[in-house]
C-alpha cells in the first residue's frame, strides 16, 4: 500500500508542512470502513501504530456494521480487551443489543457489564443468537458451533493472534476486518515453531501473516497519526519501530506539558524526572555491572523514581484538557522484561508505601497507556544480548505506553553490550526477514536516550 504524499514524511513531528494530523486519519478511516461495509474483498487488513486507535475503530466499524443490518462477531484476545470493546459500544450507542460470549470460569468477565441493560452475558452461543453483537476471545469462539456463519467479523489485535487460532474460528464468518499493530510482540507460544518456519501454514506466524501469505491481494491500510505518543516520541517510535509504515503524533510540540510543584532535591531520580518532563525522555545511567536478573540497585532506582514522582506533585496539561490534571499512581507504570523483575520492583514500591502503580512485562502492558512510564531497560546489567532482550516488539512496547514521558533506567555500557553481541539470528529460506531487527531497534534507541541521560551512583 502506497500511503498519501503527506503522510510519507511520518515520525518527523505533528507540525509543519501542513500536515493536518485529523484530516490524515479521517482520510484513512474512510476508506477503512469503506472497504469493510462495501469491498469485494473477504478480508481487509489494517495497520495500527501505537495509540492510534485501533480500539476507536473497531468500535466504529462494529457500529456501522450493525447499523446497517450486519449482524456481526467480534474476536479479540484477551478477556479484558473483549470487556473493554463492550464498554466501549455501550457507551457509544446505549440501545445497541450486545452480546458477552464468555467461558464458564467464576471471573470469565468484568461484572461491571452486568448493570448494562443493553448487553447480555452468556457462556453459551445459542443464548446470544440474533443480537446485532456478540464479542468474546478467539480461545472461546475456537469452541463454537454454528449452522449459519455470521456475514462479518472484526478480529481485534490480530498480529498478536496466531495463525493457528485464525484457523480454528475461520469458519465462523464470511469476511473479516483485520485490526492490529505488526510492531508489537508477536503472538505467544510455548511450543517451539523451528520446525514450520518458512511454510505458509506456520502455526505460530501471526493471523495476519498467514492470511497475506495466502490472499496477498487483500486490501490493506494503516492509520498514520497515534493520539497517544507525544511529539517528543513519536519520531523515535516511527523510526526505530515503523520505518516502513511511518507515523507521526497528533499533537504538536508544545501541546502537553509535564511540571511539578516541588523543586528538584538534586538526585539523580529528580534530574532524570526534570529532563523527561522537559524532553520526553530520560536515561537514569547506573554504573556498568554484570548483575542478577532482579538487580537490587536497579530495582531501589525504579521505585526511587516513581516514589519522588509522586512526591512530587506533578501535574499534567495536554490536548484534552487545558487545566492540569495531577499526575497520579494510577496514569504511571513500570515496564520490565521478566515476571520476577516486576515482582521485585512491587515490593520495593510496597516497602515506600506506594500502591496502585501499574508495574508488569511488556507482554501485560501492551495495549495499555499512561502519563508516564518508568521502564527497566531490557538489557540492563546483562553479560550478553539474547534473542529474547532483543525482541524489537518487547522494546517497542515499553517505549511506546507514554503520553508524556518515559524514563529508563539502565547500567552503562549497553553501546559495549551490543558491539560484542552483533545480531546472529539464522535466515531461514520462506521467512521474511523482519525488520527493523531487535539489534537495529536497541541501537537506535539507545542512542536517543544518551541524549538525555543523567548518571546516577546510587
Amino acid at each position: 500500500m502506497t500511503a498519501p504524499a503527506e503522510e510519507t514524511t511520518a515520525g518527523r513531528g505533528a507540525s509543519g508542512g501542513g500536515f493536518d494530523p485529523g484530516a490524515a486519519a479521517a482520510r484513512a478511516t474512510g476508506a477503512i470502513l469503506s472497504d469493510t461495509l462495501r469491498g469485494a474483498h473477504r478480508g481487509v487488513v489494517v495497520d495500527s501504530p501505537p495509540g492510534a486507535g485501533k480500539s476507536t475503530l473497531v468500535v466504529r466499524a462494529a457500529l456501522e456494521l450493525a447499523d446497517a443490518g450486519r449482524p456481526l462477531m467480534v474476536v479479540a484476545q484477551t478477556n479484558a480487551q473483549v470487556d473493554d470493546l463492550v464498554l466501549r459500544l455501550a457507551q457509544k450507542n446505549p440501545d445497541l443489543p450486545v452480546g458477552r460470549l464468555h467461558s464458564s470460569d467464576a471471573d470469565a468477565y468484568d461484572k461491571t457489564l452486568d448493570a448494562l441493560p443493553n448487553v447480555r452475558t452468556s457462556a453459551k452461543a445459542a443464548d446470544l443468537a440474533g443480537l446485532d453483537v456478540v464479542l468474546s476471545t478467539a480461545a472461546k469462539w475456537a469452541h463454537v458451533k454454528v449452522d449459519e456463519p455470521w456475514r462479518h467479523a472484526i478480529v481485534d489485535e490480530a498480529y498478536q493472534m496466531r495463525s493457528d487460532a485464525l484457523l480454528a474460528v475461520a469458519g465462523l464468518f464470511e469476511r473479516a476486518l483485520f485490526v492490529g499493530d505488526p510492531g508489537q510482540l508477536d503472538p505467544f507460544s510455548i511450543v517451539g515453531g523451528e520446525q514450520w518456519a518458512g511454510l505458509s501454514y506456520d502455526p505460530s506466524a501471526s493471523a495476519v501473516t498467514t492470511l497475506l501469505a495466502h490472499n496477498p491481494e487483500l486490501p490493506q491500510h494503516r492509520l498514520p497519526v497515534s493520539w497517544r505518543l507525544p511529539a517528543s516520541a513519536a519520531p523515535l517510535v516511527s523510526d526505530a519501530f515503523y520505518p516502513y509504515t511511518p507515523f507521526r503524533s497528533g499533537t504538536a510540540a508544545g501541546d502537553r506539558r509535564l511540571t511539578f510543584a516541588v523543586a528538584s532535591d538534586g538526585s539523580g531520580p529528580d534530574r532524570v524526572i526534570d529532563e523527561a518532563a522537559a524532553s520526553g525522555w530520560g536515561l537514569l545511567e547506573l554504573p556498568a555491572r554484570h548483575t542478577p536478573r532482579t538487580d537490587p540497585e536497579a530495582v531501589r532506582a525504579l521505585a526511587a523514581v516513581v516514589t519522588r514522582l509522586l512526591e512530587r506533585g506533578g501535574a499534567a496539561v495536554s490536548e484534552r484538557d487545558p487545566d492540569p490534571a495531577p499526575l497520579t499512581a494510577d496514569r504511571i507504570a513500570v515496564g520490565t522484561a521478566h515476571r520476577d523483575q516486576a515482582a521485585a520492583v512491587r515490593a520495593a514500591l510496597a516497602e515506600r508505601g506506594v500502591t496502585d502503580v501499574t508495574v508488569d512485562t511488556a507482554n501485560r502492558l501492551q495495549g495499555r497507556e499512561f502519563d508516564v512510564t518508568v521502564v527497566l531497560h531490557p538489557l540492563s546489567g546483562r553479560p550478553d544480548a539474547t534473542a529474547f532482550h532483543l525482541e524489537t516488539g518487547r522494546l517497542c512496547v515499553l517505549a511506546s505506553r507514554h503520553r508524556h514521558a518515559c524514563i529508563v533506567v539502565c547500567r552503562a555500557g549497553v553501546s559495549e553490550l551490543l558491539d560484542d553481541h552483533p545480531s546472529t539470528e539464522p535466515v531461514q529460506l520462506g521467512v521474511t526477514v523482519k525488520f527493523p531487527d531487535g539489534w537495529d531497534a536497541m541501537f537506535t534507541t539507545y542512542l536517543h536516550l544518551l541524549e538525555h541521560r543523567v548518571s546516577w551512583r546510587p
